[in-house]
């Protein structure tokens, strides 16, 4: 089969109405080939393991929300209104780590990376089916010893385990704790091991490097990451653990050891690990907007290389954590350097995804709605960061909740924001069922408007000197707090939304056919859902990537 260009699909903005009949090919798809619990859990199938991963940090994505709910009621008082000391601490604590390890950094990756890169490359299945069924059940693993830590009385060092807190004075469930995060980091590895060795050596006849959606070349980036830093993070928490069982000297003072070297290992895991969070949602941004716009990425070259040189780059900036740790003011002065160099390869990544969209024929979808949230907030984060970087303004605001609005701008506000656009686009091409297109939209526009309502306010109160993880504060940040749970309390709502509609259109939804949308790549030459094995026989690429025709078809104005 020889792909260069695919056929637009049906008017998209009927989607929610419109019928059509199943093939034979999806009466085959994998959702319907053996349907016990033995043949999921056992699966080897790259397909079933993505629906896996979703059923799995999805609902990790709940607990660790609700974490974050008890955080910001509790903040509704200058004086705390339902937590305690040590209960706030627990609280924050668990849902850092939570959203961090168990949502933010798989997501993306182990979902749609694992659903879609055999299928966008034209294999069968990834190069260790295995191995990829074995990451889930690592990850599932340290999940469960998360919940006996939550169970068990929690954890109140925050998700940094920063010593000597976590070496000499808190409880003995970070020993637990941190064997959790070490577990799931293996998870990781093995994830992006299997998507480096599938992009290497699966791909089909004519898939260059030069032909990859750029999707897959942000997971590849993000699989390097994963390989080369994940380890270290994993040698950091295993010294913990042997500190506080063995009374080893490594990080706590008293024993000759020295907190700061806890630092410089953990951020030189974290900072990367940002990118390991961020990369994939830009690479299903640049999905998203090509498909609304209906034109081929702008600068595919300068994008796909991009992925690459901030997945390089990253793992140069682990100091800028560090400007008020007492580190030389020289060391200071390149991190800080490095920090701005960092944002040069995002930046080309916006303005290439905004000279896309400049004269698109631009269908408002809630993929599309989604993708210009992501961009919105990306480059409010993005222009923080830039902020964070300069030394004299980080000192004033250093452990303020400035830092924290800006990490949630990138985290929440740009990998939130990606998941729920891939969860929107690629559904239909998952369950083969369409969606009510209007509650998509509502959605998006009300994620967007909780989130700013929750976060932006947290950019003052930063700003003003209003220090993170604390309990307590003074009366006069009261308002500026109200205003961030009350937002809080609006995404609570709106991200139940999905979850309702989508498994409502899973039972009832109409047929979705091969591509809805009308956009490119060999995942919309294929039924949905897909076959079990992808593909009848070995396709061919002989064209560009994003060869949309010069005119959208199907559009209603």
């Amino acid at each position: 089969m020889s792909i260069r260009t695919l056929k637009a699909g049906p008017d998209r903005d009927n989607l929610d109405d419109r019928g059509l009949s199943e093939t034979p090919a999806q009466r085959t798809s994998y959702l319907r080939a053996g349907n016990s619990l033995r043949s999921w859990f056992f699966t080897t199938d790259h397909k079933r393991i993505a629906l896996l991963y979703l059923v799995s940090v999805t609902i990790f994505f709940f607990v660790g929300g609700t974490a974050a709910a008890l955080v910001r009621i509790d903040l509704l008082e200058p004086n705390g209104l339902i937590l305690s000391n040590e209960g706030y601490n627990r609280a924050f604590t668990l849902h850092g780590v939570i959203m961090v390890w168990f949502f933010l950094i798989p997501s993306i990756p182990n979902t749609f990376g694992n659903f879609l890169i055999p299928i966008m490359i034209g294999a069968r299945d990834m190069a260790f089916p295995r191995l990829n069924l074995a990451s889930w059940y690592i990850y599932i693993l340290g999940g469960l010893f998360t919940v006996y830590v939550l169970i068990s009385g929690g954890v109140d060092t925050g998700w940094t385990f920063y010593t000597p807190l976590s070496s000499m004075f808190a409880n003995g469930k970070v020993v637990l704790a941190a064997t959790a995060v070490f577990i799931v980091g293996f998870s990781s590895i093995l994830t992006g091991l299997n998507f480096i060795v599938t992009v290497h050596k699966l791909r089909c006849p004519g898939m260059t490097w030069g032909r990859l959606p750029l999707f897959v070349w942000s997971h590849y980036a993000t699989a390097l990451i994963l390989v080369l830093a994940t380890p270290v993070l994993a040698i950091t928490l295993a010294l913990i653990a042997a500190e506080r069982l063995f009374g080893v000297g490594i990080f706590n003072p008293a024993l000759g050891g020295d907190p700061l070297l806890y630092q410089h290992l953990f951020w030189f895991y974290s900072h990367p690990a940002v990118y390991i969070m961020i990369l994939p949602a830009l690479g299903v941004v640049s999905e998203l907007v090509a498909a609304a716009a209906r034109k081929p990425v702008f600068g595919y070259n300068f994008v796909a290389g991009c992925s690459i040189a901030i997945a390089a780059i990253g793992f140069l900036v682990w100091g800028h954590h560090m400007f008020v740790s007492g580190q030389s003011i020289y060391a200071s002065a390149v991190f800080s350097f490095l920090s701005l160099a960092v944002a040069v390869p995002s930046g080309i990544k916006v303005y290439n995804w905004t000279a896309t969209l400049y004269k698109g024929h631009i269908a408002i979808d809630p993929p599309f709605l989604f993708a210009a949230s992501f961009i919105g907030l990306f480059v409010v984060g993005g222009l923080t960061g830039l902020i964070l970087a300069m030394l004299a303004v980080d000192v004033h605001v250093h452990d303020t909740y400035f830092v924290v609005a800006h990490f949630h701008y990138i985290m929440v506000g740009g990998t939130v924001a990606a998941y729920f656009g891939a969860l929107h686009y690629w559904w239909p091409k998952i369950t083969g069922r369409l969606y009510p297109l209007i509650w998509g939209r509502l959605t998006a526009l009300m994620i967007f408007l909780g989130f700013n309502l929750t976060f932006f306010p947290q950019f003052i109160l930063g700003y003003l000197g209003m220090p993170r993880r604390y309990h307590h504060y003074p009366p006069e940040f009261h308002v500026l707090n109200v205003f961030s749970s009350t937002g809080a309390s609006i995404l609570a709502v709106t991200y139940l939304l999905p979850f309702l509609y989508l498994f409502w259109s899973f039972r009832y939804g109409d047929a979705a056919g091969p591509n809805p949308w009308g956009a490119t790549g060999l995942e919309w030459t294929i039924p949905s859902p897909p076959p079990k094995h992808n593909f009848e026989s070995v396709p061919t690429v002989d064209g560009p990537p994003y060869d949309y025709p010069i005119e959208r078809e199907g559009r209603h104005d």
